[in-house]
C-alpha cells in the first residue's frame, strides 16, 4: 500500500512569518514551486501562495510592485490552521483530502516537525506510475457480471497469452448488474487477448494501443 511518504517531496523551501512577502515571490519564480510552507521556531505555523502573492502584487513594472512586496511580511498574509498530513497516511487519503478541499497541497508533518510536502502533481505522477501510463502497453475493457471470480477467470486467459498485467481498475458497466474490469497490458498489441477474452465469452468493450508509432482506440 503507497503512504505519502512514498510519494511527497522531502526537499522543501520554506520562509519564516517575519520575511518579506518579496522574498517569498522571489523564492517561487527562483524555484518554480506554488506553495511554500511558513516555518516558526520549528513549528508549521501557516503557508503561503503563488496565487497569494500575486494577488498582492500590483502589476509588473509598475513603480509599486517592489514596494508593496517589500512592506508585507508573510505572517500579515499566511494562511493558519493548515491542514496536514502524515507519512504514513494512505494515497488515497491524501488525495481525498486534496480533493474534497479544492487544495493544491498538503504539508506533510510528523513529531510536530515539516518533514515533506504532498502536492496534486504528485499525486497525478503517482496515479502514471501505478497505472503503467508512463510506457508503452494497452487497455483492454470487459463488461462482466458483477459476481465473485470474474477477475481470477479473466486473468487466466491474459495469463495462458504470457501477457503481463500492469494495473487493474474496476468501475461501473453500461448495463445494470454487471460491472467493468479495465486492464492495462504490458503489450503493444492487445488484439490477440481481445479475441482470446471473447471466444472465452467475455464482452470486450474497448481496446486501446499506446505503443512508438501512436495511439489506436477501438470500441466494440
Amino acid at each position: 500500500m503507497l503512504r505519502v511518504r512514498d510519494a511527497m517531496t522531502r526537499d522543501v523551501v520554506t520562509v519564516g512569518p517575519e520575511e518579506s512577502a518579496a522574498r517569498a515571490w522571489g523564492l517561487c519564480r527562483e524555484r518554480n514551486i506554488r506553495h511554500l510552507p511558513v516555518i516558526e521556531g520549528g513549528r508549521l505555523v501557516g503557508i503561503v501562495s503563488d496565487r497569494d502573492l500575486r494577488d498582492l502584487s500590483p502589476p509588473r513594472a509598475t513603480t509599486d510592485e517592489e514596494n508593496t512586496l517589500g512592506w508585507v511580511q508573510i505572517r500579515d498574509m499566511m494562511s493558519i490552521g493548515v491542514v496536514t498530513a502524515h507519512p504514513l497516511d494512505t494515497i488515497e487519503h491524501a488525495a481525498k483530502v486534496i480533493y474534497e478541499n479544492k487544495f493544491n497541497c498538503l504539508p506533510v508533518v510528523a513529531d510536530d516537525e515539516l518533514v515533506g510536502i504532498i502536492t496534486s502533481s504528485d499525486l497525478v505522477r503517482t496515479l502514471v506510475e501505478l497505472t503503467g501510463a508512463h510506457g508503452e502497453g494497452s487497455w483492454i475493457e470487459v463488461e462482466v457480471p458483477n459476481e465473485p471470480g470474474q477477475l481470477a477467470s479473466i486473468t487466466e486467459v491474459i495469463r495462458d497469452r504470457h501477457v503481463n498485467i500492469a494495473s487493474v481498475f474496476l468501475g461501473p458497466a453500461s448495463r445494470e448488474a454487471y460491472r467493468a474490469i479495465v486492464l492495462r497490458l504490458e503489450t503493444t498489441d492487445p488484439t490477440s487477448i481481445a479475441e482470446s477474452l471473447t471466444t472465452a465469452g467475455y464482452a470486450v468493450t474497448v481496446t486501446e494501443s499506446t505503443g512508438s508509432s501512436g495511439r489506436y482506440l477501438e470500441r466494440r
